[in-house]
């Protein structure tokens, strides 16, 4: 299975690429599976309404916006059911600042695929460093985005394999993120290239039973780097341990 559950399109302020045409770059490119996960913050204030320099639009219907967005994804499914394994995700910013990025509590995101959150390990997260209760109320499978994950079990006092097997208890996942492109500066996460060297902490992750997922973490279709994303897939698949979604088409 070649994943890639981490991608951006002009739902996303930091994006401007159309869903098509994202897709359209997976599929030449091999991908099997294909998860779209915009900002909640870009999706939920209708993008037009919201822009860095302004601020969030505070009156922004996010029940009204979040099925929208499904909507379309869920249209591009069945147009592209026969060429690639089309998954409708969020991005969740759980960061409480004065611009409102953060997903407010209210909203409804059970009916998704899945969820990517962010900023777990952030002091003014609303998370306070606890994902079990957010992932219990989601209702939609949870994924931890580009955190070392043993960097934040060790500075929470956990032991990394029983907070990994809770997180198997329940159905979190863990993302392995491969990004490369001018958005993130070029800059790779050292926490990816630790994990797949390190035969103790594969060894913790396998036996937990945790689930992992791999993303680019696109933005720019142009800057897309597929190689990443194949290689990574097959490294994990060859230590024996299961990708999220594996098998689901």
């Amino acid at each position: 299975m070649i994943q890639d559950l981490h991608a951006h399109t002009y739902y996303s302020f930091c994006s401007q690429d159309k869903p098509e045409k994202v897709i359209e770059a997976a599929i030449n490119s091999g991908v099997q599976q294909l998860g779209i996960c915009d900002h909640n913050y870009g999706v939920g204030c209708a993008r037009t309404d919201f822009c860095y320099d302004k601020g969030a639009n505070r009156n922004a219907d996010y029940g009204k916006t979040l099925v929208r967005y499904f909507d379309h994804m869920d249209a591009l499914k069945k147009i592209y059911r026969n060429k690639i394994s089309l998954l409708c995700g969020i991005e969740v910013c759980t960061l409480i600042t004065n611009d409102s990025y953060a997903l407010p509590e209210k909203a409804d995101i059970s009916f998704f695929d899945f969820c990517l959150v962010e900023n777990l390990d952030a002091r003014n997260s609303f998370l306070k460093g606890d994902i079990f209760p957010f992932a219990d109320k989601a209702g939609c499978p949870t994924g931890i985005a580009h955190t070392d994950m043993f960097a934040f079990i060790k500075s929470i006092g956990e032991d990394p394999y029983r907070y990994f097997r809770k997180m198997a208890q329940y159905g979190i996942f863990w993302e392995m993120n491969v990004n490369m492109d001018s958005l993130h500066g070029y800059q790779t996460h050292d926490y990816v290239t630790e994990f797949l060297k390190n035969k103790e902490q594969q060894e913790i992750v396998k036996k937990s039973g945790v689930k992992l997922s791999v993303g680019f973490d696109g933005h720019i279709v142009k800057e897309y780097k597929p190689d990443r994303v194949k290689t990574t897939c097959k490294r994990i698949q060859d230590m024996g341990i299961h990708l999220v979604f594996e098998g689901r088409r």
